[in-house]
C-alpha cells in the first residue's frame, strides 16, 4: 500500500443479513437437539452422571434402554422342599456375555447349586448355564463358579449366620430385574425326614382343598 493512499472502506453488514445469520444459527442449533423429527432437550442423567438427549421414545446414549420388570429364568423347587427358608437376599451375578445370552434364552438349572463365602465374598457353585448355541471358542464353562454381588453389610450378616447357626446358602431362583441378571439367595436350614413328610402332606392337602373349591365354583356357575 502506497503511503498517503486512502484505505478502502470496510463493508458493514445490514440488519437483514444479521437477521438471516441469526435465524440460520438457531435452526442449526435446533437440528442438533432433534431426533427423527422430534425435538429433544438436554437432561441430566443421575445414574451415569452425564448429559444425555432424551426424546419421547428413547434416550440417545448409544444404546436402547433396558427392559423393565421381572422375568423369571429358573426356580429351585426342590430347595423349598428340602430346606426351611429363613431369610432371602437379592444378589447380582458376575456373568460373561455368552452366559447372559443363554439366560435370556431361558437356559439355566439350579439343581444341586449352593452358595459359599470365601475371602469375604459370596460365590455360587454348581449352577448350570449351558453354552450359548451361537457362541464360539469364547463360550463359558457351564458349571463354573460365579461371584455374587452383594452389599458388604449383607455379606457380613450372611457370614455370621452361616458360622454361628450352621445355616446353608441356597439359590431359590434366577431372573432378570430391569434387564439385570439376579439370583434370589436364601439362608436356609435343612429339614429332617419328618419335616419333609409334613411339607408333602400340607402341599397335598392344599391341592385337595383347591380342587374341591374349584369343583364347587364350577357347580354354582352351571
Amino acid at each position: 500500500m502506497l503511503s498517503g493512499a486512502p484505505s478502502a472502506p470496510v463493508p458493514r453488514p445490514d440488519a437483514r443479513s444479521c437477521a438471516f445469520a441469526g435465524s440460520a444459527s438457531a435452526s442449526a442449533l435446533h437440528g442438533a437437539f432433534s431426533y427423527g423429527g422430534r425435538s429433544a432437550s438436554p437432561a441430566r442423567n443421575g445414574l451415569a452422571g452425564r448429559d444425555t438427549l432424551q426424546t419421547g421414545r428413547e434416550t440417545l446414549e448409544g444404546s436402547m434402554p433396558r427392559e423393565k420388570g421381572r422375568k423369571l429364568v429358573a426356580s429351585n423347587r426342590k430347595a423349598r422342599h428340602d430346606y426351611e427358608i429363613l431369610e432371602t437376599f437379592e444378589a447380582g451375578i458376575a456373568l460373561t456375555g455368552t452366559e447372559v445370552k443363554s439366560l435370556r434364552a431361558g437356559r439355566c438349572s439350579l439343581v444341586d447349586a449352593f452358595g459359599q463365602i470365601s475371602d469375604g465374598e459370596v460365590f455360587l457353585h454348581a449352577m448350570h448355564i449351558p453354552e450359548y448355541t451361537m457362541g464360539t471358542w469364547t463360550n463359558h464353562p457351564p458349571r463354573r463358579i460365579r461371584k455374587l454381588l452383594l452389599k458388604r453389610q449383607e455379606i457380613e450378616r450372611i457370614g455370621i449366620k452361616v458360622r454361628e447357626s450352621g445355616l446353608t446358602l441356597v439359590p431359590l431362583s434366577v431372573y432378570f430385574a430391569d434387564g439385570w441378571a439376579k439370583v434370589e439367595l436364601a439362608l436356609a436350614r435343612g429339614k429332617k425326614a419328618y419335616d419333609k413328610r409334613q411339607t408333602l402332606a400340607k402341599r397335598d392337602a392344599d391341592r385337595e382343598i383347591a380342587r374341591v373349591m374349584g369343583s364347587r365354583g364350577k357347580g354354582r356357575a352351571e
